[in-house]
């Protein structure tokens, strides 16, 4: 088995502030597995500028020219995490031969990727950096983080628990995985759908080295909730077998009410029935809520808009444009 090239991946948004920091983190991370033989020296650390507003992309340039392990990329602009992440692989896939994904604020332990490129040597495809514990998150975000988890395994999603996007891919996954053409995406529920040998793993995820947090509370449900409709029908099938529940539950009340006025009883009471009317209106307005979901996914499918639009990269003698 010849020493493969690794090219780790790491999308950026405003990170001008955390940037200066991890770059020398991860640059000497892969100069420590060049000179231990398990990378190959042309191996690369790529920085993928998601349309950032800040003095990044300077950055990136400036790392590129400073060191020839740096390289990066600048997407025409910003189009969220998965799309950044997923360009910068879809990029490099062709000069590597696996990649590992990170993000840029230092959370990620990135010693963690010595055990990933052993995996590699010992034949997994795929390897998942995977949080043994989540000491450092608040009481809230550690609940619902891994109540997200559960519930995406429930609705039927293949999510491996407590990963997110720090993982190794082989460049024989990311072929396979380059005929996947959703726009809708949620890359780590994805990936394990392409298959192949692959393995855990662990580590314990710092505090950020510096900066604020990109994924507040209202992007962190809004993934969720892609990653939910993307990857899983199960909402559908659950609205249908609650509408069918009621269905039964209304014509019992139907019977019940005939025979109460046969025998000459009636029900009076208007707050009874308000009660009841405006809970089925809600009912009916979160299930079309639900299934207008999934039919503006199949809207935005339809249109075969490219994922991402790459304006330069700094390996390139010019700025190219290029779409996938």
């Amino acid at each position: 088995m010849k020493i493969p090239v690794l090219y780790i991946v790491i999308p950026c948004y405003n990170e001008q502030e955390v940037l200066p920091v991890t770059s020398g983190m991860f640059l000497e991370k892969i100069k420590s597995l060049i000179e231990k033989g398990r990378v190959a020296p042309e191996s690369r650390v790529v920085f993928v500028n998601d349309g950032s507003k800040d003095n990044t992309w300077n950055l990136i340039q400036e790392l590129a020219k400073s060191d020839a392990h740096f390289e990066g990329v600048c997407l025409s602009r910003n189009r969220g995490h998965q799309n950044a992440l997923l360009g910068g692989l879809m990029t490099v896939k062709d000069r590597c031969d696996i990649t590992i994904s990170i993000d840029c604020d230092g959370q990620d332990d990135i010693n963690a990727m010595d055990a990933m490129v052993d995996a590699y040597w010992d034949g997994c495809e795929v390897v998942y950096g995977v949080r043994s514990k989540r000491d450092t998150d608040t009481f809230f975000k550690r609940f619902t983080a891994e109540g997200f988890y559960k519930l995406m395994n429930w609705m039927g999603a293949q999510v491996v628990f407590n990963h997110a996007d720090y993982r190794l891919m082989s460049s024989r996954v990311l072929n396979e995985f380059a005929n996947f053409k959703e726009v809708n995406i949620f890359l780590r529920g994805m990936v394990p759908l392409v298959g192949f040998k692959s393995t855990s793993v662990y580590y314990e995820r710092a505090e950020r080295i510096a900066g604020e947090s990109h994924y507040p509370l209202k992007k962190m449900l809004a993934l969720a909730f892609d990653g939910i409709t993307s990857l899983s029908v199960k909402p559908i099938r659950l609205i249908t077998g609650f509408g069918a529940l009621i269905s039964v539950i209304s014509f019992l009340g139907v019977i019940w009410a005939v025979v109460e006025a046969i025998l000459g009883s009636t029900v009076v009471g208007w707050a009874s029935t308000t009660s009841i009317v405006c809970f089925m209106g809600g009912i009916q307005l979160l299930c079309l809520g639900v299934i207008g979901e999934y039919i503006g996914k199949i809207y935005m499918e339809t249109k075969h808009r490219p994922r991402f639009i790459i304006e330069k990269r700094t390996w390139d003698d010019e700025e190219q444009n290029i779409h996938m």
